[in-house]
């Protein structure tokens, strides 16, 4: 595994962190197939212009449109403008076989259990084995989402999670899943150091590993501070930003980038798993 070479990932999922974990992976010479769902339906504008579900620019659309609003977004994802040209767009209908070519799959789609069981059968059905194959989950337990899966799939599955944005943010949290070969997660921790430029920290198989565990309790106890002290968010944030030394982000921009539906569904996490916490009603707001 040492001498494994990532020349090729697919990212499944292109919303604001999967396309930006796509554009930092070009951003360092590797190749990027980035994958999203079809649409159901029509927006306006395609009807207008006479086009059907079956087109290609339809069938594309929220892929394009989601890596494109991350290109666009400040701070910037990509070095320079032109690595956009090493992701390939798709969708998970038409070309999903196209997974069976890469070196690394790293699932980033929405925070829900039964969505990521769902796409990881799509993943297994086209994987050569052998591939790595991480999620880029805030916490759902490794367990249940190596639940139905192969013995091939659960040695070279774990969770490899990146911060937002992932360009600049250091952080990299790398979770081997209870049947993870130690050679994976070795070659994990270690690619994300030499090659991804981050801090990369081992970390337990626990509800919201060590980062969100720490970020989410602090953000729900100032959501508790904000209703029983009568704050308002740009007071929350004068002082939780540079003023006591993080990130001008503070908390409720943090939310921001990050999402609140991101955001509900960790908090919840935590509070469906750790039913002997001390503080865990403050998980909850």
């Amino acid at each position: 595994m040492s001498a494994k070479r990532i020349s090729k990932v697919a990212v499944i999922g292109s919303g604001i962190m999967g396309s930006s974990i796509a554009c930092h992976f070009a951003n360092i010479g590797v190749e990027v197939l980035l994958l999203d769902i079809v649409p159901n339906e029509l927006t306006e504008k395609e009807n207008t212009k006479g086009l059907k579900l079956s087109d290609p620019a339809v069938r594309n659309r929220i892929v394009n449109a989601n890596l494109l609003q991350a290109i666009k977004s400040n701070p910037a994802p990509l070095y320079h403008k032109d690595f956009k040209k090493r992701i390939q767009t798709g969708n998970l209908s038409d070309d999903i076989t196209q997974i069976a070519d890469v070196d690394w799959i790293i699932e980033v789609v929405v925070e829900r259990l039964d969505i990521k069981k769902t796409v990881f059968k799509q993943i297994e059905a086209h994987r050569t084995p052998g591939t790595l194959i991480t999620s880029n989950t805030s916490g759902i337990p490794i367990a249940k989402m190596n639940e139905g899966r192969s013995d091939d799939f659960q040695k070279h599955f774990a969770v490899t999670h990146f911060f937002n944005p992932p360009r600049y943010l250091k952080l990299f949290e790398v979770i081997p899943g209870p049947n993870c070969l130690p050679e994976v997660s070795s070659f994990l921790m270690d690619y994300g150091s030499t090659f991804l430029g981050k801090r990369s920290v081992l970390a337990k198989d626990t509800p919201a590993f060590i980062g969100n565990r720490i970020g989410i309790f602090c953000i729900q106890s100032l959501l508790h501070q904000v209703k029983d002290m009568e704050l308002t968010v740009e007071e929350i944030d004068k002082l939780t930003g540079p003023v006591i030394g993080r990130p001008k982000s503070a908390t409720f921009r943090t939310v921001d980038v990050v999402g609140l539906d991101t955001l509900v569904h960790v908090a919840n996490g935590l509070h469906e798993n750790c039913k002997d916490d001390e503080r865990r009603d403050v998980q909850t707001s």
